[in-house]
């Protein structure tokens, strides 16, 4: 499994997603923004994130650490980059 492909599987099963993973082919580290965490508490946002990922969560991917943003709360947090 690469990043990339998590991005996109991630991007593609969340809607309006945005998001940037790295890591080693086993152990990954994703940044996900989307609106529809908006209200969701950390569980459920996490919860969306494994299913967007289906079945590689419990085969190719060894370890994820997941961290998830409304739109608003990022852009609060990276002023110079906001949208």
């Amino acid at each position: 499994m690469t990043p990339d492909k998590i991005k996109q599987m991630i991007e593609s099963g969340i809607d309006g997603a945005d998001a940037e993973v790295d890591g080693d082919g086993s152990h990954f580290n994703a940044r996900i923004v989307s609106d529809s965490f908006a209200g969701l508490t950390m569980i459920k946002q996490h919860k969306l994130v494994y299913a967007a990922l289906g079945d590689s969560m419990e085969s190719a991917i060894h370890a994820l650490s997941i961290k998830t943003y409304t739109r608003e709360q990022w852009d609060k947090l990276n002023p110079s980059q906001a949208t």
